[in-house]
């Protein structure tokens, strides 16, 4: 199966359990690691045989500019339902979201969620 990644897609959101970080909102950095078959792609030159990487990055970004999570788990679990749903050529998708600045008292480059999931609807083991 091949492999399409989006790497450091970031957006401004207002998620998180304290309300600080519901009103005054961060950056969050967003990856996704799509698995297709990119063949027909390859071999004709033809966008129609792939997933236009343009429309995923604007999905992305109306989920999380859009309205606030608790957990970016439940944010991650989103953006996977909603990418196997606008595209079915997409088998399986994992993706990765970063919330760099997490409002506690310590120093570290953000915690991030890795979430896979898989057409059938099942996590990726």
């Amino acid at each position: 199966m091949d492999k399409m990644t989006l790497k450091g897609m970031r957006f401004f959101g207002y998620h998180g359990v304290f309300p600080e970080e519901n009103k005054l909102g961060q950056q969050y950095i967003v990856g996704l690691e799509l698995k297709l078959d990119l063949s027909k792609a390859a071999q004709t030159d033809d966008l129609t045989y792939t997933v236009n990487y343009a429309e995923i990055h604007a999905l992305v970004k109306v989920i999380v500019e859009g309205p606030p999570f608790k957990l970016i788990e439940a944010l991650a679990g989103h953006i996977a339902s909603k990418v196997l749903d606008a595209y079915t050529s997409v088998n399986e998708v994992t993706v990765f979201v970063t919330k760099p600045n997490p409002p506690f008292d310590i120093h570290f480059d953000g915690v991030t969620v890795e979430l896979g999931r898989k057409r059938d609807g099942n996590e990726q083991q």
